[in-house]
């Protein structure tokens, strides 16, 4: 099942984001995570990648094993970092000898000691060359997502500059487009509408990041460029030391936010679980109850109006 198509139901879809585990604890970890989630019958999940070649294999394993077995639609992450368009090649078609028809290209973070993204001889430069090499292997056969960012990219804070980057994308071969986080409604909603002005018309998903530790987020929010409301890091810093009321108000300010977005228009919402269960459970259940349109598609609840995003 290509995503794409999921979208045409005109109701709100939900997704979850994994990563692939380093060790064995983070392997049960994993494992228990996907069991607890399950059931909520997300849309997809999608399954991030690193640069080295053991990750992508596990990342690979990973995608194809929650398709299979789990039964859950299915989308690989794939990266620039360390790739030669040949190395991609290959990948791609691992992919879809698997049985995998979603893919989001990204260019991926140069390394921690680098300032700029650099790439190997032969390799992508922008995530844009990427996807028209997949389109260009496998046509209409796949369905590709990209990354948006609402409050425009680290490397790139120029909004229109950035605007006009992720146009490049879509004109590529995009399908939809997935958030960078945020925690603020109006930059969801400023950027959809400043990429509708620009001539984007796929649906944009907001990425959702419950907070659940003060430390964790803000080492986050420093990495992706994402800002933090006034008010809410007051109460973040209110609640330092006390893991229990820090996780209370990022239970109460993730619900808040989704129902904000789903009732503004959103198409769904994608969460960044962190391979964590708790918070994405919560924040979805209570989500359901307040919407009744939040609801898988083998609900049986009638498709609400077509979304904003969408």
């Amino acid at each position: 099942m290509k995503i794409l198509d999921l979208f045409a139901a005109g109701r709100p879809l939900f997704s979850f984001e994994f990563f692939p585990p380093k060790n064995e604890a983070g392997a049960a970890n994993l494992a228990r995570t996907i069991r607890d989630l399950k059931d909520l019958a997300p849309d997809f999940v999608s399954v991030t990648y690193g640069a080295g070649g053991s990750t992508r294999d596990r990342t690979i394993d990973l995608v194809t094993r929650i398709q299979r077995e789990e039964g859950i639609c299915a989308m690989a992450h794939l990266t620039a970092v360390g790739a030669t368009r040949a190395d991609i090649g290959k990948l791609v078609d691992r992919l879809v000898d698997a049985g995998i028809e979603n893919m989001i290209p990204l260019r991926g973070d140069p390394p921690a000691d680098e300032k700029d993204f650099a790439p190997v001889a032969d390799g992508f430069l922008y995530a844009s060359e990427m996807v028209a090499f997949i389109r260009q292997r496998h046509g209409k056969r796949l369905c590709l997502a990209g990354a948006g960012y609402p409050e425009g990219h680290p490397q790139c804070r120029d909004l229109d500059r950035d605007m006009q980057h992720l146009l490049t994308k879509v004109r590529a071969g995009l399908d939809f487009i997935i958030t960078q986080l945020f925690f603020d409604n109006r930059h969801y909603f400023d950027f959809v509408a400043r990429a509708r002005r620009a001539g984007i018309t796929i649906p944009i998903v907001p990425g959702i990041m419950p907070i659940t530790d003060a430390a964790q987020i803000e080492r986050i929010t420093r990495m992706c460029g994402a800002s933090m409301p006034p008010l809410l890091q007051a109460e973040i810093e209110r609640r330092r030391g006390d893991p229990v009321a820090t996780m209370q108000l990022g239970l109460a300010q993730a619900t808040a936010q989704c129902i904000g977005l789903v009732a503004g228009g959103a198409p769904g919402i994608h969460f960044y679980t962190l391979n964590q269960s708790l918070a994405t459970r919560m924040v979805l259940t209570a989500l359901r109850i307040a919407n009744p349109d939040f609801q898988p598609l083998s609900s049986g609840v009638r498709p609400p109006s077509p979304r904003l995003g969408g």
